[in-house]
């Protein structure tokens, strides 16, 4: 089996993860570290050298490859991972998807601390940055949406968001 977590960057997807496969003893895979491993960059470096396209491309082969992998996997996918191609779709017919769900206020709270280590919003002001996500995830909500489980994560610590995941899938 493989479960797929998808979000907005800061939903918790890397940690929540991390938790979940410990306790299912499933294979972790970060598709953007799986990204950036192959191609010996870092995800800001790759959108730099590369650009965004050549990403994107890189992404959905690598989740294609993924997706297809027989193994027992909990697979962290990158913020615009659904958006692109027909992922959702993918990710959805090879993978049970969780859409980890966080309010503008906790992702903005989240996301100013770590601003350097997103290129998306690294050049972002921290007065305009609830303004940008709140847009953002306008944009990705109908692709997030089409999740086949949605599970809040506001105000919950990363224990308790896992076992509902675990709940939801009897696991």
């Amino acid at each position: 089996m493989i479960i797929s977590l998808i979000g907005y960057m800061g939903s918790g997807k890397s940690h929540v993860s991390k938790i979940l496969s410990d306790k299912l003893q499933f294979r972790l895979i970060d598709l953007d570290k799986e990204i950036s491993r192959r191609n010996k960059l870092t995800i800001p470096e790759i959108f730099e050298k590369k650009g965004e396209i050549y990403f994107r491309k890189q992404e959905r082969e690598t989740l294609e490859e993924i997706l297809a992998s027989e193994e027992n996997v909990v697979l962290s996918l990158g913020g615009g991972t659904p958006v692109y191609y027909n992922n959702m779709e993918i990710i959805n017919h090879n993978s049970k998807s969780i859409f980890l769900r966080a309010s503008i206020g906790t992702l903005t709270e989240r996301l100013s601390k770590q601003k350097e280590k997103r290129p998306l919003i690294a050049n972002i002001d921290d007065e305009n940055l609830a303004e940008f996500i709140a847009k953002h995830l306008f944009e990705r909500n109908p692709f997030y949406s089409k999740a086949q489980y949605q599970v809040n994560t506001d105000q919950r610590s990363p224990e308790d968001i896992v076992d509902e995941i675990a709940e939801k899938l009897y696991l």
